[in-house]
């Protein structure tokens, strides 16, 4: 069921159509996307995602929902997924990689959102909070969630899901830190499927850099982008200043003892 709140706040026309994004990927010349599957309503699209790759899908295959009843982000986070108002996909890749070298995928995930939005706004201006956000004006705009498995003598399976809020207005109460939309931050484009296209675009590009060069070919966006340098934050047990991401997609935080701290993994919090 749609979100009672932020009712009247779709575009005409917005509605999702495998047709239309096909078609814009194929213009596009994109390298994921393929096959394709729109749905009314799931419960996780990386649920399905994860199904779909154990069942054989080939790099690319894409799934993209309206509406998720049960859309999560990264631990226990719920996603809010009201129906007609925002993109929830998650796609399929079979990267050449390492399975230690999965994680990083979500930093790539992340610069093809940044992209994606710049290219949107008259003022480009998307950073990205470690390890999995997107932030415009201090807001939440999009979230990633990587989840790969692995299996013997065999590249990883990752399924890469992406949460973009594109016309939603309104957000409840319990959602912490504050979100946003392309609708709020004055995107020039709106049309859903021509977004999706767009993003999947991206996502390929980025992607493909990451398995081809690390995150050594990022870094320098990745430090242009970095919503947590200087900002005091705190991850696991370790309290500080951001000071950037490492070639190994690790945060760097600086210590209140001076000395410098690599984190892998951990939930963010900042002021």
């Amino acid at each position: 069921m749609a979100d009672p709140l932020g009712q009247g706040d779709e575009s005409p026309g917005s509605g999702l159509s495998a047709v239309a994004i096909a078609a814009e990927l194929n213009a596009l010349g994109a390298t994921l996307g393929q096959p394709l599957e729109v749905v009314d309503a799931t419960v996780s699209t990386n649920d399905d995602a994860k199904r779909a790759g154990d069942e054989g899908a080939p790099h690319g295959a894409t799934i993209l929902a309206d509406h998720q009843t049960q859309g999560r982000g990264r631990g226990e986070a719920r996603w809010h997924s009201p129906g007609g108002k925002n993109l929830y996909l998650s796609v399929v890749l079979r990267p050449a990689l390492e399975p230690a070298a999965t994680a990083p995928l979500a930093l790539a995930a992340g610069v093809a959102v940044a992209r994606l939005v710049d290219g949107l706004l008259s003022r480009p201006r998307a950073m990205l909070k470690w390890p999995n956000d997107v932030y415009v004006d201090g807001r939440k705009l999009a979230g990633v969630l990587v989840e790969a498995a692995t299996r013997p003598g065999r590249p990883p399976q990752v399924v890469v899901g992406i949460g973009l809020n594109v016309l939603t207005q309104r957000f409840p109460d319990w959602i912490e830190p504050p979100a946003t939309s392309l609708k709020l931050i004055g995107a020039v484009t709106l049309d859903r499927n021509l977004v999706a296209a767009r993003l999947l675009h991206r996502l390929g590009e980025a992607t493909s850099a990451y398995v081809d060069h690390g995150v050594a070919g990022l870094t320098a966006e990745l430090t242009r982008r970095d919503f947590l340098r200087d900002r005091r934050v705190e991850v696991g047990n370790v309290a500080g200043v951001g000071a950037g991401i490492d070639r190994q997609g690790r945060l760097v935080v600086r210590g209140e003892d001076g000395r410098h701290h690599a984190v892998c993994s951990g939930e963010v919090t900042w002021r």
